[in-house]
């Protein structure tokens, strides 16, 4: 009996929306900007996106030092008495990754900040 007084001609006869003539102007937003500020933020997006392609470049780094030390260790591991020239190779090798990984950081702040 309820579900019957639910489903009445004027329930469903009555729009449940209003249509769109009804809609007041005001409450349509209109965006203003000005070229020159889509611009700059363009140029600030490519700059984001640019900075961050230039810091993958520390993963890497991040992984050649691993690998570096994961080296040395299998090589004490074969033969203990290269110990002191295969440390000066890890150093080396160290050093040489983690300058590119400070390479790519420099690119990146260069990118943001010196553009």
């Amino acid at each position: 009996m309820f579900a019957a007084r639910l489903c009445t001609r004027v329930a469903v006869a009555r729009p449940l929306i209003q249509p769109l003539a009804t809609v007041q102007p005001t409450m349509v937003r209109t965006l203003h900007s000005t070229p020159a500020v889509m611009d700059e933020s363009l140029e600030q997006a490519a700059k984001f996106i640019g900075a961050g392609c230039a810091t993958v470049g520390v993963a890497g780094s991040g992984a050649g030092i691993g690998t570096v030390f994961g080296s040395l260790v299998e090589g004490y591991a074969r033969n203990p008495s290269l110990k002191t020239q295969l440390f000066s190779y890890c150093v080396l090798g160290f050093a040489l990754s983690e300058a590119m990984g400070l390479f790519c950081l420099m690119i990146a702040f260069m990118i943001l900040f010196a553009l």
